[in-house]
């Protein structure tokens, strides 16, 4: 029979790691605040910040698909769960400067839950039922606005959790993908294709999700530039 506890230290440790390294920022990497302010200073407009902050995480997705996948099978069992955690902590830091640049407060408790949300794209309707929650009313801004509706200490936890529980999941999905990187270099190329399709469709979906503060009634705190 599976230990429940210890599936819960391993989801609580991964929610854990995505907020601290993907949000906050730890040892060299800039925290997603840092990383949208030095993208606004750069392009001078909010568009261009957005636009560069995601064509560099694109980028650095299909980089680190291709590294961890060039080594065929002998180092899969390695490779895989370094490239999925990677993934997830650069995925993190993309949608958390996006939300800041649109002018939503990534210290905010809510914000920080719609973030982790957006990583699961279209499931976020399940995720939310498993959390015992309702889904929104769709379009832009469903997974922010449901948040924003102050959602209790407790709540943000299970949902957290929840999440953390579907991107486990990717684990496995990413291992079946991998069946067809088994050849060196060539599976090194279909690696960072995948991660790169998977990146770019996150960074779609951050981009309806938070849409810019004064154009919605979201209940979030702004940035404060």
């Amino acid at each position: 029979m599976p230990d429940q506890r210890g599936d819960d230290g391993i989801v609580g440790r991964l929610v854990q790691v995505l907020l601290d390294a993907g949000i906050d920022g730890l040892g060299p990497l800039k925290s997603a605040r840092e990383l949208a302010d030095v993208a606004r200073l750069e392009t001078r407009t909010t568009e261009g910040a957005v636009k560069k902050i995601v064509r560099s995480h694109v980028v650095k997705g299909g980089v680190g698909g291709f590294v961890t996948s060039v080594g065929g099978f002998v180092t899969m069992p390695v490779a895989l769960p370094a490239n999925v955690i990677e993934f997830y902590v650069g995925a993190t830091r993309m949608v958390a400067a996006i939300a800041n640049l649109k002018g939503y407060d990534v210290d905010d408790p809510q914000v920080r839950t719609a973030v982790l949300l957006t990583l699961v794209g279209s499931e976020a309707d399940d995720v939310l039922a498993k959390a015992g929650l309702t889904g929104g009313s769709g379009g832009s801004g469903k997974v922010v606005g449901l948040v924003g509706q102050q959602l209790p200490p407790a709540a943000l936890l299970i949902l957290n959790k929840a999440i953390a529980f579907r991107l486990l999941r990717g684990f496995g999905e990413k291992a079946f993908s991998r069946l067809g990187r088994g050849i060196p270099l060539a599976g090194g190329v279909l690696g960072g294709g995948i991660d790169v399709w998977m990146m770019k469709r996150i960074a779609d979906h951050a981009m309806g999700e938070f849409p810019p503060v004064d154009s919605t009634s979201t209940v979030v705190r702004p940035g404060g530039y």
